[in-house]
């Protein structure tokens, strides 16, 4: 690991503030979003005043791209300097484009560099790629820092799910990159196949774009289903890859090239050890698109700095709990789909789906699951045990639900179509 991954709380913190000070000696010359955003102001800057920013939001950066198309006025450089193009899913709105220099996509397979290592990859290993090659940034910028450490990269664009099992059985990778929902997938259709997933020689599974491989059902499954370890990682087409999972499976942001806070959804202040709070994100070393105290959206419980991996990176355990926006408040209870799935997966289930609905004034909802109605009882039961609030469970048929190759969609909203009686 990297010198600064043990390093004390004090020099992590004086190397931070270091480097925000020479990104925004950086880009306040040039910059138009973040020249109008923080106005006048002298660098350096101390952590007193870093605290005093203002935040920015992915509404702020959508409105900026549509009122200053095609890059927006957070585009530090001229046009003719960004070299790769890569856009938001557009899960929670309108797509936001996101462009890298040169020297900028290399700090992004630097920040993978940090995730392999975690992992315990290596140049000797060789990484399969189990997606669709789109315009989502997440495993471009894997297979970008797998090539930087030196291990074979094998694309899976543009296949099935069938015909990626057959290029793992012939070229036997040591390591999956996918989102824990394929992994599963994958492996749903490697025992229809009647293939021995576990003996075609995976040891290591990385995930990311979505919450799952932090939630220890779910991990279970994946590392039951592929005889492999299983290790999350954060990160967003905005931001940057900021978070990655130790082999003491505890995730940790990565302090050499990001600041995170961790703030009271209502105070806005920061939360205790223990508590939770809405994750923020400054970015350190992407000086082309930078991003300061960017309000991510995402649920996380803060952590200490001491792991049995040796690192002392701020850690949130559990990875990413919910987001702010798909809280489903039920009852009164807060439900989270994050949850709801860490239970489910405590049973054979492939599939899942979360139907939000409205009976009067109240909102409430309804899982579907793939499984006998006996096994559905028993799902309902372990939810009103854990969450406190039993609802309806319904079994549907194997393979009636869809499967996802990428991020999951499992919460269906029809509380706009719902009769309200």
């Amino acid at each position: 690991m990297n010198a600064i991954e043990t390093a004390s709380p004090d020099d992590v913190r004086a190397h931070q503030i270091g480097r925000f000070n020479t990104l925004l000696s950086e880009i306040l010359p040039r910059n138009r979003f973040y020249a109008a955003t923080l106005g006048a102001r002298s660098v350096p800057i101390d952590w007193e005043g870093f605290r005093a920013l203002p935040f920015t939001t992915k509404a702020d950066l959508v409105a900026d791209q549509a009122a200053n198309p095609p890059l927006g006025a957070i585009a530090t450089y001229p046009h003719e300097r960004y070299v790769v193009y890569h856009q938001t899913s557009g899960t929670t709105g309108r797509p936001l484009a996101v462009l890298d220099t040169d020297e900028s996509w290399r700090w992004w397979a630097e920040c993978w560099e940090y995730v392999y290592r975690a992992a315990g990859v290596t140049r000797d290993d060789r990484v399969m790629f189990a997606f669709s090659f789109g315009p989502f940034i997440g495993f471009w910028s894997a297979h970008e820092g797998a090539r930087r450490i030196g291990a074979l990269t094998i694309p899976g664009g543009g296949m099935d799910s069938r015909t990626r099992l057959e290029m793992i059985v012939r070229t036997r990778p040591t390591v999956l990159v996918s989102t824990p929902t394929y992994a599963l997938r994958l492996a749903e259709v490697a025992r229809d196949l009647g293939l021995d997933l576990p003996g075609c020689g995976v040891r290591t599974t990385i995930h990311a774009g979505e919450p799952g491989a932090s939630i220890p059902a779910v991990r279970a499954r994946i590392e039951q289903a592929w005889g492999a370890r299983c290790f999350d990682h954060l990160g967003a087409t905005e931001i940057g890859a900021y978070g990655y999972a130790c082999a003491a499976q505890t995730v940790h942001v990565n302090e050499a090239e990001f600041i995170a806070e961790i703030l009271d959804a209502d105070t806005r202040e920061p939360v205790g050890d223990g508590e939770s709070g809405e994750l923020v994100i400054t970015n350190l070393g992407r000086a082309a698109w930078p991003v300061i105290r960017y309000r991510t959206g995402d649920l996380v419980r803060r952590g200490g700095r001491h792991c049995a991996c040796g690192r002392g990176f701020l850690t949130i355990p559990g990875g990413i709990i919910g987001r702010t926006d798909d809280l489903m408040i039920v009852r009164g209870v807060n439900v989270y789909p994050s949850s709801v799935e860490g239970i489910v997966r405590q049973f054979p289930v492939d599939e899942f789906r979360i139907v939000r609905t409205r009976r009067g004034a109240m909102d409430e909802i309804e899982l579907h699951v793939e499984c006998a109605d006996a096994e559905a009882e028993q799902i309902a039961d372990a939810l009103a045990r854990q969450l406190g609030i039993r609802f309806p469970t319904k079994a549907v048929p194997a393979g009636s639900l869809p499967r996802f190759d990428l991020k999951a969609k499992r919460v269906v909203d029809l509380r706009d179509t719902s009769t309200g009686v």
